[in-house]
């Protein structure tokens, strides 16, 4: 899926603010209650959303430089910082949000447009360069769902919801582990087929909903299942 990244600058401006709004009214009691993520607090996720924004500006100078530059020095570096930054004091936090979230803006504003059809280096494997803001987005969504405190799928935009949706739907086609499905959503005929059509229910509901469900953001209690019996289990999805 391809878009002018540009198109979505935007869409992490404005996902940030809402973020960083939440974010706001934690104390550190509100920092140290669980996550939806499991073993993570709060902190913890507002920890990695900070740190992944200069991952993410390690991989948009990489693609402007030309250089090889990973997006996180290593797995364990990339978990030790998480840990470590979980439990600072509230106002910690925030400043650590914002300061990272202006490096990436800055990054982003200095990308040369030839840069963004660079390969850069994920920690799951090469990317288009084309395809990082979109990623920033995504974590600015998906986590803030994550810290439990009053933001759901629900209010994702129906762009957002339609995007994650075929995005996910992607990195299940061919997955042996993935159950036959036939996503419809939002009312309509349009439809999205995991596996082998013939073996599949159908299930129905808003794109934010079903992508929800398929990242292990909702139990998909909204969600029909059309012959009637439960929502198969989706695997895991990285």
């Amino acid at each position: 899926m391809t878009m002018d990244p540009l198109l979505l600058t935007g869409d992490v401006h404005d996902a940030t603010a809402r973020l960083l709004r939440t974010a706001a009214r934690f104390d550190a009691a509100d920092l140290a209650a669980p996550s939806l993520l499991p073993g993570w607090a709060r902190g913890h996720v507002l920890t990695h959303l900070a740190r992944n924004a200069d991952a993410f500006v390690n991989l948009l100078t990489s693609a402007r430089t030309g250089e090889r530059i990973p997006q996180y020095a290593s797995a364990e570096s990339r978990d030790a910082d998480i840990a470590a930054g979980a439990s600072r004091a509230p106002e910690e936090h925030l400043d650590d949000l914002r300061r990272s979230a202006d490096r990436f803006t800055e990054a982003v504003a200095a990308m040369p447009p030839q840069a963004w059809a660079a390969t850069v280096e994920t920690r799951r494997g090469p990317w288009p360069a084309a395809m990082l803001v979109w990623g920033r987005l995504r974590e600015l969504e998906i986590h803030h769902v994550d810290l439990a405190a009053d933001y759901r799928p629900a209010d994702w935009s129906a762009e957002f919801g339609h995007r994650l949706l075929h995005e996910v739907v992607d990195t299940f086609t061919g997955r042996d582990d993935a159950p036959p499905m036939v996503l419809r959503f939002d009312g309509s005929r349009h439809e999205l087929v995991v596996g082998d059509r013939a073996r599949a229910p159908v299930i129905a509901g808003p794109a934010a909903e079903l992508a929800a469900w398929l990242t292990g953001r909702s139990p998909g209690t909204d969600l029909t299942v059309t012959p009637d019996g439960q929502l198969p289990r989706p695997p895991e999805w990285i």
